[in-house]
């Protein structure tokens, strides 16, 4: 087991975004029935994005030291990602569901095969994203003891 230890602080966060997508495929499966492309599916419960990004904060703060230089980038990348998923993902729905509505108030005066209808949830919603935070947290915690 000692060969693997230099690589748990990369390892980890890999394994709590599989199984963070793995989570997600189930409840979303449990809620809208068996589809194998729901296993590629972005949004939803939790935030696959955010449980990885979480877990290699955690998991670079645990192994690297929380003085060291990649503790403080995987801070700034873990808010970018977070960012990333929350607020500017929800403007882009947002501009999806305008588009949409404008669309469909111009019917019958433009040809709406060169206007097909756009996504209108891209982004995660907050709960979502606490969540992913706390599967990131909770796995990446677990594994360590498991491994470390």
């Amino acid at each position: 087991m000692d060969f693997i230890q230099p690589y748990l602080v990369f390892l980890i966060p890999i394994a709590v975004g599989f199984l963070a997508q793995v989570i997600k495929f189930a409840l979303y499966t449990w809620k809208h029935g068996f589809n194998i492309e729901y296993a590629l599916t972005h949004g939803h419960m939790p935030s696959m994005h955010t449980a990885f990004a979480t877990s290699l904060l955690v998991s670079i703060g645990y192994f690297e030291g929380l003085a060291s230089g990649s503790f403080a980038v995987s801070v700034v990348l873990a808010f970018l990602i977070i960012d990333d998923a929350v607020r500017i993902r929800m403007v882009l729905g947002d501009q999806g569901r305008y588009l949409n509505m404008l669309i469909d108030q111009l019917k019958g005066e433009i040809d709406e095969s060169q206007f097909p209808r756009l996504k209108e949830r891209i982004g995660h919603r907050v709960s979502e994203v606490v969540v992913g935070a706390l599967v990131g947290l909770l796995l990446t915690v677990l594994f360590i003891y498991l491994f470390a």
